[in-house]
């Protein structure tokens, strides 16, 4: 019975889910689940139709081959009813759908699935990773291997499940160079006041995956988050997330690094980035909080000379006034990192969510959004996506729209605000960009929020509003949480 239903979803999705045949035609939105197919019936509010939290991987043998996951029919307290896929052999033209049996919805045991990661290896296999939930506190984090590229999906395979929960932010990254090699990356909380880095990988393919094990561990009253893999043109491994620690009493938030030489066999101990000095993001008209990425370094590596670059939310630039994207960047694999800097274009209002690409020829891309083109209802709240990219390393940059303005209001809640995603895709393709984001349905409440692909730069409107925006309650977002529970959950 279970294969049957999983063969109709599956039909279902890519029914619903029709190759689009325009940059700016959404590839997720409209669900392909039957109501009330995941069994929850919890009094928690569930928001169908809707579509969050997306990323992209691009096949680095062929850079025409994407794969695209994100959340399908979300839950305000945590995970959404199923993952979508979407596959592209044409550079992003066209896309077609499918699931992995991580959640009932898919076909899976679990209740729910949050997290979605996706990575390709230069074989062509797909690898998608995600954390499952079933409300009260089991978490999990499976993998699931396509052969194909992205189109069907094997059974997944358990990296871990704790009864008692603790499991979050997981990442999937695939070797470049070497098929034999994936590498996954979360954080677990091992007490009730400290989360560590927990690793895993696959020496052979996927075929079979290594126990997990604890790589880096930040002490009592220590928290990790955001673990993201990069791997370097020579084969080193560089871990970067963001780590709390506490010393004497004094709380401290960073960016971080550990670094691996033998594909993840040893772990150096932690390089410390810069300080996290994030303070979250607000409505200016209301303070109502936003539910953005603060907290979640993004960072990515030049394929050709092994420069990283990391960007993140931060509130220095304004004297804690407003969130910026604060950019850092490494020459020498991660040993040393250049002071911050600024890189959001419209410094008088709050910028978000940023991610971060490097393409063949060197140019580094930043995607992010902003209230520029806010106006002054305040029912309304309007953010755009934009999109720099810079030819000298970070020098200079130049800014296109990648979205029209669209109100964020309209996006699912969840119990720290309206919510498009802790993170979202971006990609180099060859020498071109992929931005994989979400973008909010304005008004329509019952298809709030669809993720879209698009390559080009279409839009040419910069127009900034003079308004100067204030968070009048600035506080580190990931600090708030950890005082709000001694488990925190970002899902």
């Amino acid at each position: 019975m279970r294969k049957l239903v999983a063969v109709v979803l599956a039909l279902a999705a890519l029914a619903q889910h029709r190759p689009a045949q325009h940059p700016f035609a959404p590839i997720g939105g409209v669900s392909p689940f039957p109501a009330n197919c995941d069994g929850d019936q919890s009094p928690s509010v569930h928001f169908p139709n809707s579509a969050v939290e997306p990323n992209i991987a691009v096949d680095p043998a062929n850079s025409n081959h994407l794969v695209g996951v994100w959340q399908q029919d979300r839950w305000n307290d945590g995970g959404s009813s199923g993952l979508m896929a979407a596959a592209s052999v044409d550079g992003g033209r066209t896309w077609a759908a499918s699931t992995a049996a991580f959640s009932v919805c898919t076909g899976g045991t679990y209740q729910r699935a949050s997290d979605p990661w996706a990575s390709l290896s230069p074989d062509g296999a797909a690898y998608q990773i995600a954390l499952v939930v079933r409300p009260g506190n089991l978490t999990g984090v499976l993998v699931s291997r396509s052969a194909d590229g992205g189109f069907t999906w094997d059974p997944p395979i358990d990296l871990a499940i704790h009864p008692a929960g603790g499991d979050d932010k997981e990442s999937i990254s695939a070797d470049p160079n070497d098929a034999h090699y994936v590498y996954a990356a979360w954080d677990y909380a091992i007490s009730n006041n400290q989360y560590v880095t927990s690793f895993s990988r696959t020496v052979d393919g996927g075929a079979t995956w290594e126990p997990v094990r604890t790589v880096y561990a930040p002490g009592p009253n220590g928290y990790t988050t955001g673990n993201l893999i990069l791997v370097l043109p020579n084969g080193d491994l560089v871990n970067v997330f963001a780590v709390q620690t506490e010393t004497n009493g004094a709380v401290t938030f960073r960016v971080a690094v550990i670094r691996s030489q033998d594909h993840g066999a040893t772990w150096s101990s932690p390089t410390f980035v810069a300080s996290d000095q994030g303070i979250g993001v607000v409505n200016a008209k209301t303070q109502a909080p936003i539910r953005t990425g603060a907290g979640l370094p993004a960072a990515a590596v030049d394929p050709v000379s092994g420069a990283i670059y990391l960007v993140w939310e931060d509130g220095r630039f304004s004297g804690n006034q407003r969130e910026g994207i604060a950019l850092s960047k490494s020459l020498d694999g991660g040993v040393t990192w250049s002071v911050p800097v600024q890189v959001n274009q419209a410094t008088n209002v709050q910028a978000f969510t940023p991610n971060v690409a490097v393409n063949r020829d060197g140019a580094v891309a930043v995607t992010y959004y902003d209230f520029r083109q806010d106006t002054g209802p305040p029912d309304t709240l309007l953010a755009n996506c934009w999109r720099i990219v810079s030819h000298d390393g970070g020098a200079t940059w130049s800014e296109t729209p990648v979205a029209a303005a669209f109100d964020i209001l309209t996006a699912p809640l969840t119990t720290r605000g309206p919510f498009l995603g802790d993170y979202q895709g971006l990609a180099a393709m060859g020498n071109r960009f992929m931005a994989f984001y979400v973008a909010a349905n304005s008004g329509n409440f019952s298809n709030p929020t669809s993720v879209f692909a698009d390559s080009e730069d279409r839009l040419r409107d910069t127009r900034t509003t003079p308004a100067i925006e204030v968070n009048r309650h600035p506080g580190h977002p990931r600090i708030r949480e950890i005082k709000e529970s001694k488990r925190p959950a970002r899902k």
